[in-house]
């Protein structure tokens, strides 16, 4: 049977979070080049986003190009660059009615970047599916400092005292404040790290690993993490006879 088949409907999870994973080593197994994984990572991210739109995941959150990532060599880096550049599928998100937003220190993108980004945020805002967001020059090191920045000036300010200070008040100030913490985050490519991907919104998220390269991760594989988080029990620090 399909893992497609064995879903179900009723428990599809909200939010769902991917650190895309492999696509550097699937090029070299296939003795290419990085930027030939790559490409091939950019059009599983398109096949990925239509499936998750059509399993009615109400929000899709991928981890493309983090802070640590500026370090890699300067050659990889401005492929990357362009390749976003020349991957952000309008069309597929307005057939879909997906909304597209982004994370991160958007002001470190080329200036072409940020245009062609601002432009699609823009043009998908009236639609009303699925919240797509992509983590571009993200951590969760550089949302926190951010996100204490902000509310160090508020005190400063005097707007707010140190005692009014809580988690609602934190993740206020976070970049996802707009969206549910994830219910699931998936990570390809065989390593079992979480790499400053939303370490604030993971407290209680079901974490899925698998071996599979993200070029790889087509359509079942999806559905089968999403038949592993629906038979688990999330307990939120609770006990099984409390749910």
């Amino acid at each position: 049977m399909l893992y497609k088949e064995q879903i179900n409907p009723q428990k599809i999870p909200a939010h769902i979070a991917i650190i895309m994973d492999g696509n550097g080593r699937w090029a070299k197994e296939k003795g290419k080049e990085r930027s030939y994984g790559h490409q091939a990572g950019a059009e599983t991210v398109h096949t990925i986003v239509e499936t998750a739109a059509r399993a009615n995941v109400q929000f899709l959150t991928l981890y493309t190009f983090s802070t640590e990532n500026w370090k890699r060599p300067e050659k990889e880096v401005t492929g990357l660059m362009s390749l976003l550049l020349n991957s952000i599928e309008e069309d597929l998100f307005m057939k879909n009615n997906i909304r597209f937003r982004t994370i991160g220190a958007m002001q470190l993108l080329p200036q072409n970047v940020q245009d062609r980004l601002n432009d699609c945020i823009e043009h998908t805002s009236v639609n009303t599916g699925m919240c797509l967001t992509l983590a571009l020059s993200y951590s969760s090191s550089w949302e926190l400092t951010e996100a204490t920045k902000q509310i160090a000036q508020l005190v400063k300010e005097e707007k707010i005292t140190t005692n009014q200070i809580d988690e609602q008040l934190i993740a206020a100030h976070l970049a996802t404040n707009y969206m549910p913490n994830p219910d699931l985050l998936i990570r390809t490519g065989g390593e079992y790290r979480l790499s400053n991907y939303l370490l604030w919104q993971c407290a209680y998220t079901e974490l899925y690993f698998c071996d599979t390269y993200w070029p790889d991760f087509k359509e079942e594989e999806f559905y089968k993490a999403i038949v592993d988080y629906q038979l688990r029990e999330r307990r939120f620090g609770k006990t099984s006879e409390q749910l």
